[in-house]
C-alpha cells in the first residue's frame, strides 16, 4: 500500500464536505496490473490521481515517472475509465474539486 499524502487527505476532506461520498482510496482499477489511483468513484468509472512533487522532481516529474504515468493513464483509458489528474496546487485552490463536481454532477 502506498503512503497517503497530506494533499490526498485534503482532497478527501473536500470531497466529503461537498457531499461527494462513495469513493474509494488507493483503488486498483485494472485487474492484473499493480497500478492504483488515489481515488475512484467506481460506479461513475472516474479515477482521480493527485500528482505530487511536480516542482521538486518528485516521482511524477522524472522520465521514468512520466513514462509510468503515461502507461497507467493509457491503460485506464483503454479499460473505459475517465481520469482526472490534479496537482497539489489544483487541490489547494479547489480546482480539482470543481472538476470532480463537474464530472459527477454535469447539470448542477
Amino acid at each position: 500500500m502506498s503512503k497517503r499524502t497530506e494533499v490526498e487527505d485534503r482532497l478527501e476532506a473536500q470531497l466529503i464536505e461537498a457531499g461527494l461520498i462513495g469513493f474509494e482510496r488507493e483503488y486498483q482499477a485494472i485487474e492484473g496490473r499493480r497500478f492504483k489511483w488515489d481515488f475512484a468513484f467506481v460506479k461513475d468509472r472516474l479515477l482521480i490521481e493527485v500528482q505530487g512533487g511536480v516542482w521538486i522532481m518528485g516521482g511524477h516529474s522524472t522520465g521514468a515517472g512520466i513514462t509510468r504515468d503515461c502507461e497507467k493513464l493509457s491503460a485506464a483509458t483503454t479499460h473505459k475509465w475517465f481520469t482526472i489528474l490534479a496537482t497539489t496546487d489544483h487541490v489547494k485552490s479547489g480546482k480539482a474539486l470543481e472538476w470532480i463536481k463537474q464530472f459527477l454532477t454535469p447539470n448542477a
